[in-house]
């Protein structure tokens, strides 16, 4: 039975590439696209794919989010994270989340299926070039420098984070998350709190820093 598999990424290009890769492995299946984090999450849950290939900084929800969400719904499913980020935050984040292998996109072409038969099969899957970070990051124990945005944030303050930076109103954040205006006026005067931020640019910055949104608008 082919393994069967969902793309998630922003760029109509990207997910081309690899749609065009995996097309021509026998034993591999396409069987969804998804250009932001809300989208994947929907697909994952309708769909029931082997493999989820997560980009990590998409509109909407970012790959970190969507990955924990759809991580407990389908716990089965085996989520490869992709990025252009080699930073130790990134890595360590989504694979808390519930990825169980973490690309950079610079060397996807050469690792992908073997990346996606490796976590079919049960283990995980870093980029060698990964592995000496994420390592560091779980050997030292050390704290993220920026890590306030996952540690001190609930994942629904997150979520109106990066909405807030990626320009969305007051109403347009609430229909989104599907709650009132009210209730997402509370969660930006609880985050501004927890972040000591009490700016709409400040929260922008912070979400582009914390890997939740990218500085594109």
């Amino acid at each position: 039975m082919a393994i069967r598999i969902l793309l998630a990424d922003d760029h109509d290009i990207v997910r081309q590439g690899l749609r065009s890769l995996l097309e021509k492995q026998p034993d591999m299946q396409v069987v969804g696209e998804a250009a932001d984090g809300r989208t994947a999450v929907a697909l994952a849950l309708e769909l029931s794919p082997d493999i989820i290939v997560m980009d990590i900084t998409m509109p909407g929800l970012n790959g970190i989010e969507a990955t924990r969400q759809i991580h407990a719904e389908r716990p089965l499913a085996r989520i490869i994270a992709l990025s252009m980020h080699s930073t130790r935050r990134f890595m360590a984040e989504i694979l808390k989340a519930g990825a169980s292998s973490y690309l950079l996109k610079e060397s996807v072409v050469g690792e992908l299926v073997t990346a996606i038969r490796t976590v079919r099969a049960g283990n995980a899957y870093l980029s060698p070039r990964a592995t000496d970070v994420v390592v560091d990051e779980y050997v030292r124990h050390s704290p993220h420098e920026h890590g306030a945005s996952f540690g001190t944030l609930t994942a629904r303050e997150r979520e109106v984070l990066q909405l807030i930076a990626e320009g969305k109103s007051t109403k347009e954040a609430a229909n989104m998350l599907q709650v009132s205006v009210k209730t997402i006026e509370s969660h930006r005067a609880q985050i501004m709190a927890k972040l000591r931020i009490h700016s709409v640019a400040g929260l922008t910055k912070f979400a582009i820093n914390e890997g939740l949104t990218s500085s594109e608008p």
